[in-house]
């Protein structure tokens, strides 16, 4: 079994600095870790491969320095890793996103499972996932908490719902995008780490994937952020303290004071 899973690296702090010309985040010279839910997507990946003896391979789109999280990932079990790395990339919306790693799937050749995160933390739509599904014309099972049973043709998993869980089951190849509660991902291993030292990281350009250019990138995103601004600070309010009459009394002459009650 031939798994690919989807991670993305994101900035690891709070100090997010905005490009004002492109109005898209600007990674360069920012800290970053992979984003948390694709923590889980891997290590779901590592226990099917462990389960079914299978090949588990790391697929990233970004700047060189997205490297280290694919060495990261080959350093938690994946047995290698692909960047998908291309000036003309820059600045791709969530569809562009998607309809690039979904030609560079199409670039590895058959794959029987594709795991993502459910959504990255720096963008929170949550729609690259199901995106690459309807791409790559496969099924596809979104917030998974549990996989219940996969075989080499099929996969049966719980998706999460508010108050329980749907209980699906589809063939394979199929995509499946992984909540937090599925599992608690692992540590690197010491032998992980000095391996993923010396593993190459494969490199895709845009050439290498075979894509149409006015797909990808800012160009080929249909999104248009037009204004990127920090919301006005709030005031601390008025704190009313007293007996319950009294302080009714006070909250309502605030209010008309304010012009909120007549």
């Amino acid at each position: 079994m031939k798994i690919v899973v989807c991670i993305k690296q994101v900035p690891d702090t709070t100090e997010v600095r905005i490009n004002p010309k492109t109005n898209t985040l600007i990674r360069e010279g920012v800290e970053s870790i992979i984003n948390p839910f694709d923590l889980n997507a891997l290590e779901e990946g590592l226990r099917i491969k462990e389960k079914m003896n299978g090949e588990l391979i790391a697929l990233s789109m970004g700047p060189p320095q997205a490297e280290s999280a694919l060495k990261e990932a080959i350093a938690l079990g994946c047995d290698s890793g692909i960047l998908l790395t291309d000036r003309a990339f820059a600045g791709a919306d969530t569809w562009a996103t998607s309809y690039t790693l979904s030609r560079g799937i199409r670039r590895i050749g058959e794959v029987d499972l594709i795991i993502c995160g459910k959504q990255a933390i720096d963008g929170d739509t949550a729609q690259v996932g199901p995106s690459i599904a309807e791409m790559l014309d496969i099924p596809c099972i979104t917030y998974v908490r549990k996989i219940e049973e996969i075989d080499k043709s099929n996969i049966k998993a719980q998706r999460m719902m508010e108050g329980g869980y749907h209980l699906l089951e589809s063939s394979l190849p199929a995509l499946i995008t992984v909540v937090k509660e599925i599992n608690e991902p692992r540590l690197p291993s010491l032998r992980g780490k000095m391996r993923a030292r010396k593993e190459e990281i494969i490199k895709y350009s845009a050439a290498d994937i075979v894509c149409e250019i006015d797909s990808i990138g800012q160009m080929g995103s249909p999104t248009v952020v037009e204004k990127i601004f920090a919301p006005p600070v709030r005031d601390k309010g008025t704190m009313i303290k007293g007996e319950p009459s009294e302080a009714a009394a006070k909250l309502v002459s605030e209010l008309k004071e304010k012009g909120v009650l007549l």
